[in-house]
């Protein structure tokens, strides 16, 4: 899994059958610090109800496809958890309390 933090959502009207119903969310991948990784984006399905802002946890690869709710969907990225802290060697670098 790996962190990221949602900057936008996908949104198309004409979709595959299975991924009728479906949220994708527009990530950008950072470190715990929240510095890009790199300059690429991903598209990723929402199985968690996350929004914009919020740091999330991604299931990438066919990890992605066994996720309940995403399971029998064609994914190569899912969301599977909205962050709350992270800790580090007994310290919190993330906090969701103070980022809005």
């Amino acid at each position: 899994m790996q962190i990221a933090k949602v900057i936008g959502t996908v949104v198309g009207n004409q979709k595959e059958p299975s991924l009728r119903g479906s949220k994708f969310l527009l990530l950008r991948f950072v470190d715990e610090h929240g510095e890009d990784l790199s300059n690429e984006y991903e598209v990723a399905i929402d199985v968690v109800g996350a929004g914009i802002g919020e740091w999330v946890l991604v299931s990438r690869g066919s990890a992605a496809r066994h996720v309940e709710g995403s399971e029998k969907r064609p994914s190569d990225a899912a969301v599977v958890a909205i962050i709350d802290t992270i800790n580090v060697e007994n310290r919190t670098i993330y906090s969701k309390k103070d980022h809005y």
